[in-house]
């Protein structure tokens, strides 16, 4: 029974790593080319960057997860099991996201206050 839950397990988490990787790469580019003043090559190879190392992660964590699996015994354990591991990878998900937009809104708090700062010299 295993077997089937980690192929059920990979398809679902790789259906959730790609559309939310799509939706991060896509949008996160305006907020990359803001902190960057519009530098579209330097955002556009930052934003790559991100979006290699988001698949990485999520491979890593799927591995991980995988060889962490206990023996499952029945269906209920199966869908148990499922659903647990695919919330784990979701709840990790959204935590380095919010952290992310953390560290991105901190980023941008420092370079308006520098603006500022520069704009009452002048």
């Amino acid at each position: 029974m295993n077997s089937i839950a980690y192929i059920i397990y990979l398809f679902v988490t790789y259906l959730v790593t790609v559309h939310v990787g799509f939706r991060f790469y896509k949008n996160g580019r305006v907020y990359i080319l803001n902190l960057l003043n519009g530098d579209e090559e330097l955002t556009n190879f930052i934003n790559r960057m991100l979006l290699m190392g988001y698949y990485l992660l999520n491979l890593g964590y799927a591995a991980m997860m995988i060889s962490m699996w206990e023996r499952i015994n029945n269906w209920l354990e199966l869908f148990t099991s499922i659903c647990t591991m695919t919330g784990r990878i979701m709840l990790t998900l959204a935590l380095i996201h919010f952290l992310n937009m953390t560290v991105i809104y901190f980023i941008s708090r420092k370079k308006q206050s520098s603006l500022i700062t520069k704009n009452k010299r002048s």
